[in-house]
């Protein structure tokens, strides 16, 4: 194989490299705009309707928002929470719910992506959800 043969792919690799960097990019920055509007419209009233229903039937809880996240924290322990965050590591920018719960010195976690395109995700969406990892967090 001649050297200019292999010098004409390696170009054609980088350009390639180069087209599929730009086009994530713009994906990530669509979806990124996409979640802002999800986390101020959908998530975080959803967390906090789903925290005062907790309060209300005896389990103390506290929603926070570190950084572009929503957290449904336990007030009794640190270790216990649930959060929404945006997952841009993939092909495809998702909705991620990252559960923690403590268990003497060892923390279990537990992470699982929102099905469903970030603008269409609903309130519905997010205390199902929320719901389902909470369980073990209140069932003690």
């Amino acid at each position: 194989m001649e050297v200019s043969d292999v010098r004409r792919r390696l170009r054609g690799a980088i350009e390639e490299a180069k087209r599929r960097g730009a086009d994530r990019r713009a994906r990530v920055d669509q979806a990124s705009r996409e979640y802002e509007q999800f986390l101020l419209a959908v998530a975080v009233p959803a967390t906090h309707t789903l925290a005062q229903a907790l309060i209300g039937e005896g389990h103390r809880f506290k929603v926070l928002t570190p950084g572009q996240a929503v957290r449904l924290a336990a007030e009794f322990s640190p270790d216990d929470y649930l959060e929404i965050s945006l997952d841009t590591d993939g092909d495809v920018a998702a909705v991620k719910v990252h559960a923690s719960r403590g268990r003497g010195r060892r923390s279990v976690e537990k992470e699982r992506v929102l099905s469903g395109r970030i603008g269409e995700l609903t309130e519905e969406d997010v205390i199902s959800v929320l719901l389902e990892e909470l369980i073990p967090l209140i069932e003690r």
